[in-house]
């Protein structure tokens, strides 16, 4: 009964990555929800450290697991390139967590691959929904587990 419980409290995993492309500033600006236990889980798993999103000890830990996991689990390319971004902040919204991040000097986005595979080596049912966003065109894209690669052209 109490493993029915618990499958009822929690029935998908997902998250819902937004990349859109800020001219005016040149920038790519990302935010990426997920639900706070299956990141702290994650999070846990990736750097064999305690892990506490909602009641944080150390602000500047999370952080710094949260780039480094991102950077690992979500690869990007604007026009052919590889590009990196860095961890903007993070904060809590009801059960999920949101992650914001930027790409700088990026004056023109006509091409945007992605290669996605946050939360797989957690949870085999994941989700990863992709909203890209560029010249006022916004394109999405599911990726369920395995799949990780998608290319966006504007």
């Amino acid at each position: 009964m109490l493993t029915g419980m618990l499958s009822m409290a929690h029935p998908f995993f997902m998250s819902v990555i937004d990349i859109n492309h800020n001219p005016k500033e040149a920038s790519l600006e990302i935010s990426v929800r997920v639900f706070s236990d299956d990141l702290e889980k994650t999070l846990q798993q990736y750097s064999k450290q305690k892990i506490n999103i909602l009641s944080p000890g150390d602000k500047a830990v999370i952080e710094k697991n949260l780039q480094a996991y991102m950077t690992d689990h979500l690869k990007l390319t604007v026009n052919g390139k590889p590009v990196r971004f860095s961890l903007v902040g993070y904060e809590q919204q009801m059960e999920s967590t949101w992650c914001y991040f930027e790409i700088d000097k990026q004056p023109v986005v006509n091409q945007v691959g992605i290669d996605c595979s946050l939360l797989y080596d957690y949870e085999t049912k994941q989700v990863n929904i992709v909203h890209v966003k560029s010249k006022g065109v916004q394109k999405t894209y599911k990726l369920d587990y395995p799949k990780r690669d998608i290319s966006f052209s504007f």
